[in-house]
């Protein structure tokens, strides 16, 4: 039995997130139906973080053991003909250790949400992108995301029905810039709370367009509040970019 690492670049929008549920579909579940095809059996597939209904990733990582005695690249190449009907690619496979774990052997996690702040509708980038139709002031974004650099009680930023054991998390890379048309929000900390990026862009999103200063910001995320939150981002602009070991 081999256990295969699998780096893996999807389009959230058709799916009801990473995780299998039941009448469903997810990307979890496209995965597990591949290896099965391949493996003639019952594959578990786990992943590195479970994405939303509507995320994308790029760079999301997997691991699952197959009894069959099969090359990396045929997993790889076996995986895609699978799913060929779903917008879903195995941009890598590599046999690992038994003991390796996508989850819990992540040292971090990196993500870019992704705004254009333009008025006319997008043609090429629904659902791929957030479209705010006023313009944005990126430095002011940029200044308001120091605020959440660091080990801070994100209660504020986290959704209700989160279920993670405490809501502290170390935030070690938070940055706005603007990049063309649009402004990327990166992102990157070993875990985060269900809806903490998200939770944060919209806030970022609110200074960008003059509504909140970063003293804001600071009393939102010292209230350790959620009724504090602005509104939360659609998922249409987050994308799970890298996982690192």
């Amino acid at each position: 039995m081999n256990r295969y690492k699998l780096t893996i670049e999807y389009d959230g929008a058709p799916f009801m997130g990473w995780q299998v549920q039941k009448n469903q579909p997810s990307v979890q579940g496209e995965l597990k139906k591949a290896a099965e095809a391949i493996d003639g059996q019952p594959v578990t597939v786990f992943g590195a973080g479970r994405t939303d209904s509507g995320v994308h990733a790029l760079g999301q990582v997997a691991h699952m053991d197959m009894v069959k005695n099969i090359r990396a690249d045929k997993i790889r190449d076996g995986m895609n003909f699978h799913l060929l009907n779903h917008p879903i690619t195995v941009l890598d496979a590599e046999i690992v250790h038994p003991d390796f774990n996508c989850r819990f052997d992540a040292m971090s996690r990196r993500y870019l949400y992704r705004i254009i702040d333009r008025r006319p509708k997008l043609a090429l980038d629904r659902g791929k992108v957030w479209r705010i139709p006023v313009k944005m002031d990126a430095d002011l974004m940029n200044h308001a995301a120091g605020v959440f650099l660091g080990e801070h009680d994100f209660t504020t930023f986290r959704d209700k029905q989160c279920q993670a054991s405490s809501p502290v998390k170390t935030l070690d890379e938070l940055s706005v810039s603007r990049v063309g048309d649009e402004i990327h929000i990166h992102a990157k900390a070993r875990s985060f709370l269900h809806r903490q990026i998200r939770s944060i862009t919209g806030v970022l999103a609110e200074v960008g367009m003059g509504k909140l200063y970063s003293s804001d910001v600071k009393t939102m995320l010292d209230a350790c509040d959620r009724r504090m939150c602005s509104p939360v981002a659609p998922p249409d602009g987050l994308y799970l970019m890298q996982v690192e070991y």
